[in-house]
């Protein structure tokens, strides 16, 4: 699975994550390494609580030096690799930093960042990150510093040198090891054509062409019986407190871990095969701007989760930008009460039971989404004639609005470095 991030320099990177087997002599030492790992995680929680009582700083550049300083007078922390535990520290420190910015913006409780917590020994899953000095690549086998050695299983080539790796275990015991490379753009032959994109919960993807809709497959719907029966199983099998689990208990959790990314690998190779159709038949696609974190607290949140809109929207943008296409993202106010045709805006809100949108100023009458998919094109700047090949009369109007009163502009970029502009009317 490849996903894109972008440095503060502007250059984007891409992720590339391979399964990793790992001989016993290896597994200890990596286990040792994360038990100093953790230990130091957990000491940057206790100093930050401190620092934070006593209204000091506490930032990286402190953390860093008591680490010199613990390093050497500790022979067990100095065992392990200074690469792994000076990341350690940059990651507290950014998850600390955005913590304390929600904060000072008084961001709301629900959508704040929580200042970092300790990792429990039996909870957290080992996660170790190493800069370009702290491995490499040899015979086709990933050296670590601390002369750990690990073989990889090339599902696929590394387009280019990785400028760093995390290793980490998931919840089945499973070792893999992700490589942050640089990403590289690979063209798709031109095709002239344009889509528009709305996000919904019925149907995942609503386009302006039939033929790309996405209809929500219920991945998470179909699997809940097999996920309850293991829940029972777990339940059933649950050990008292302080006694060990029983083997029965780990397997059945093991089962329970297993279904569970069944079900997430389906809506990951689902969106992923839907998004490389929309882009290799499209050259342009505008998309809206959807948040469906808002859906959490609704009526529709079970079915807003398992459609995963935000994983499926984000995988589109990254494949617009692996293979060069203009993706788009559009502003969502009012997207369901313009009209696509003349550029009207209705009146009033439509429910969401009404599933036809009509148009009260030109009598245009289609699906609501289609619409609203429509829409998304027109604001877009993709489809400036229209479906009937003239001027929107409401965009003809906006626009002699805006030679008398020009009004400043608006403007957003996301990660594929695309900006879309719009301007309040």
């Amino acid at each position: 699975m490849t996903t894109s991030a972008t440095a503060a320099g502007g250059t984007a990177y891409a992720r590339y994550s391979y399964r990793l087997r790992v001989s016993s002599t290896a597994l200890a030492a990596l286990l040792g390494e994360w038990d100093r790992c953790r230990w130091i995680w957990n000491e940057c929680v206790v100093r930050s609580k401190k620092a934070h009582a006593d209204g000091e700083k506490c930032g990286p550049a402190r953390l860093d030096k008591m680490l010199t300083e613990a390093r050497a007078i500790t022979p067990w922390l100095a065992q392990g690799s200074s690469v792994p535990q000076q990341q350690l520290i940059r990651d507290f420190g950014r998850a600390r930093t955005k913590a304390l910015k929600d904060i000072k913006d008084r961001v709301p409780v629900r959508r704040r960042a929580g200042l970092p917590t300790y990792k429990k020994k039996r909870e957290a899953d080992p996660t170790l990150n190493y800069t370009r000095n702290g491995f490499c690549l040899k015979g086709g086998r990933l050296h670590l510093a601390g002369r750990v050695v690990l073989s990889v299983v090339w599902s696929r080539a590394l387009p280019a040198d990785p400028t760093s790796v995390r290793v980490y275990r998931d919840a089945l015991g499973h070792w893999y090891a992700s490589f942050v490379v640089p990403a590289t753009t690979q063209p798709l032959p031109e095709t002239g054509a344009a889509l528009g994109v709305d996000w919904g919960v019925k149907e995942i993807a609503t386009t302006t062409s039939d033929a790309h809709d996405l209809p929500h497959p219920e991945f998470g719907r179909k699997s809940k019986e097999r996920l309850s029966r293991y829940d029972r199983m777990m339940a059933r099998r649950r050990p008292g407190r302080g006694k060990p689990a029983s083997k029965g208990y780990r397997e059945a959790k093991r089962l329970r871990v297993k279904a569970h990314q069944k079900v997430v690998r389906q809506r990951v190779d689902t969106s992923r095969k839907w998004a490389k159709k929309v882009v290799r038949d499209h050259d342009a696609i505008a998309m809206e701007d959807f948040r469906p974190r808002f859906l959490a607290k609704t009526t529709m949140a079970r079915k807003a989760a398992d459609a995963t809109i935000g994983a499926t929207k984000n995988a589109l943008i990254e494949m617009g930008r692996k293979h060069g296409r203009d993706v788009r993202l559009v502003n969502p106010a009012y997207t369901t009460m313009d009209c696509a045709r003349c550029g009207a805006r209705a009146k009033h809100v439509l429910p969401l039971s009404e599933r036809t949108y009509t148009c009260e100023a030109c009598g245009a009458t289609s699906p609501r989404d289609k619409n609203s998919a429509r829409v998304m094109l027109v604001r877009a700047g993709l489809d400036p004639a229209g479906v009937e090949g003239v001027r929107p009369l409401g965009a003809q109007l906006q626009e002699a609005a805006r030679a008398r009163n020009p009004l400043p502009e608006q403007g957003w970029e996301h990660s594929n470095g695309v900006r879309v502009e719009t301007r309040s009317s």
